[in-house]
Formats: structure tokens, sequence, C-alpha cells
């Protein structure tokens, strides 16, 4: 009897555990990405859009796209009254809590653009996090004052 019950439980075991491991593995969405418009002697030039994790939590470690030489994560900070801007090393992202990079706030950086970004265009981008596998979104170039897709310009 005691082996009809160990081999059940092994049975149950192997049937339950892919169910658990997949529900653990992060998995990392990204939307409604988006860029400004850039002057032609602009070497860096911004994206933004919102990351939903489900899963388990994560980490965006880096990026990188055809349009410039690097991709950083920057977060914008107002330090007695002066915004400034700064590279962060990693961007956390947890289940149920969406990660919105907009501008005057977290956002991604291309460093050293390789042509403008001109308002119409898009381009690839490919996000790599620490355990979810990396992730290519669509980056639309919006005006160059643009708060957001569909958003009027100031």
């Amino acid at each position: 009897m005691r082996h009809v019950i160990l081999a059940a439980a092994a049975v149950l075991g192997m049937a339950v555990a892919p169910h658990l491991a997949r529900a653990q593995t992060p998995v990392v969405e990204a939307s409604a990405a988006w860029a400004r418009a850039t002057t032609s002697s602009a070497r860096v030039g911004g994206v933004f859009l919102t990351l939903t994790a489900t899963g388990a939590p994560d980490r965006v470690v880096s990026g990188s796209t055809p349009v410039a030489e690097r991709v950083e994560l920057h977060e914008t900070l107002n330090e007695a009254g002066i915004m400034k801007m700064r590279p962060v090393e990693v961007l956390l992202v947890t289940p149920g809590e969406p990660v919105v990079l907009k501008p005057g706030a977290q956002h991604i950086m291309l460093m050293g653009l390789k042509k403008p970004l001109n308002r119409g265009d898009s381009f690839p981008l490919t996000i790599t996090f620490a355990k979810a596998p990396p992730v290519t979104v669509t980056v639309t170039v919006q005006a160059a004052g643009a708060a957001g897709p569909g958003a009027h310009s100031h």
C-alpha cells in the first residue's frame, strides 16, 4: 500500500510541477512603445512604453536597437528645482504593477543615434530581462514635443 501511495504522489508531483514552474516563470509584455522625433543633429533620443509582468518579478537589464549604438535605462529627478537625468542599472518589473516609462520619469535612452528619429517612422527595440525571454517591440515615432501616442503636443 505504501508503494502505491508513493507512486501516486510521484505521478501527481510530475503533473503539477510544470504548472507551478510555469506560474513562477516571469513573462514580461511591452506595449504602447513610442519615441519623440529628434533633430537631424541629435545624438540621443527617448523611448517610452509600458511593461507588464506575470508569473514572477523580474528586471530589465539591457536593450538594443538598430537605430542607436546603445540603450540605457534612465530616470529623471528634480534636485532643488533642477531637473536631472541619470542612468539606472536595473528596472524592476513586478506582477500586477505595470511600469509606465514616460517623459519626465523613468524612460529608455537611445545613445548614439545612427540617424534622426522622424515622425511617422518606426523601429524595433529589444528589451532583455534577467529571467524572462527578451521582448522586441515596434517603437512608433511621434512629434518632437509629444506627450504620448494620440496626445497633443505642447
